[in-house]
């Protein structure tokens, strides 16, 4: 009971913080995850996998209701997404491999220095997105879209997030309208999702440290209490971001972001190197 109750709290940070800050609540559910399960004793060999892996599970329940608010809205570019799915598809399946053949504190490093480059990417958005034309959509073909889905479904797969911090800059620079590129980029983590979940599964599958109610490296009572209170919480968030300024909550996501980036490096740069 008390560990379901740590899960619900994880959730509730999760949908609190996904909804405040307009991003996807993988960048908070795997480190969270992280410390919880290294608390619980799990093997320190896959608590990490468990933690990306359990993170996918959660976006594929939680990115369908996101779908279907942009779809009503007419935001989603469904070609947009049907050029890039086979690639994302793809990708998220070999991201899954990827992350099962790294050892869990190379996976952490790289989450670490992940956390920090979008942090970076948080602080520098605004002088960025000034300079951004308004127009002109410059999009590549079926072909370079679908390699693109790839790449992004790849580095979203082993980080554990929906792909949003991923695909959105990418759109951008494609010079698709902004309201467009955020309701693409949610309707691209449901494959994003499914293909690295199942990936992540199959790749566990059979581990003997796993714990009980675990298929594969997706761990389920996990998955139940931040399901349950993510997507309540999601809403409490956003009502809260339309009360505090847009560049200070940017400016305190990124600074979370910096603080989990650097002791994920700090407590395993020594391991990997050493």
């Amino acid at each position: 009971m008390e560990t379901l109750l740590i899960y619900l709290l994880v959730g509730a940070a999760a949908g609190t913080i996904a909804g405040l800050f307009g991003v996807g609540g993988g960048l908070i559910i795997v480190p969270s995850l992280i410390l919880v399960f290294t608390a619980l004793g799990i093997a320190p060999e896959i608590l990490t996998h468990m933690a990306v892996a359990t993170s996918l599970a959660t976006i594929v329940v939680t990115s369908v209701s996101s779908i279907r608010t942009h779809h009503l809205k007419r935001a989603v570019d469904w070609s947009i997404f049907l050029s890039m799915t086979p690639g994302i598809l793809l990708g998220s399946w070999l991201g899954g491999v990827t992350a099962h053949l790294l050892p869990g504190a190379w996976l952490q490093l790289l989450i670490g220095i992940f956390a920090l480059v979008i942090a970076g990417r948080m602080w520098l958005a605004g002088r960025r997105h000034a300079h951004l034309p308004e127009n002109g959509e410059r999009l590549p073909g079926a072909p370079l879209l679908s390699v693109a889905g790839g790449a992004i479904g790849w580095g979203s797969a082993i980080f554990g997030i929906g792909g949003g911090s991923l695909t959105v800059p990418f759109l951008s620079r494609c010079r698709v309208q902004m309201q467009r590129a955020v309701a693409t980029s949610a309707a691209c983590g449901l494959p994003i999702a499914i293909a690295g979940a199942i990936s992540f599964a199959v790749q566990g599958w059979g581990d003997p440290q796993l714990p009980p109610w675990s298929s594969g490296y997706i761990y389920w009572p996990a998955f139940l209490g931040i399901v349950l209170a993510s997507a309540i919480f999601a809403r409490f968030g956003a009502q809260l971001a339309h009360r505090m300024s847009p560049q200070l909550l940017k400016n305190c996501f990124a600074g979370l972001l910096c603080v989990i980036g650097l002791r994920f490096i700090w407590l395993n740069a020594g391991l990997v190197l050493g």
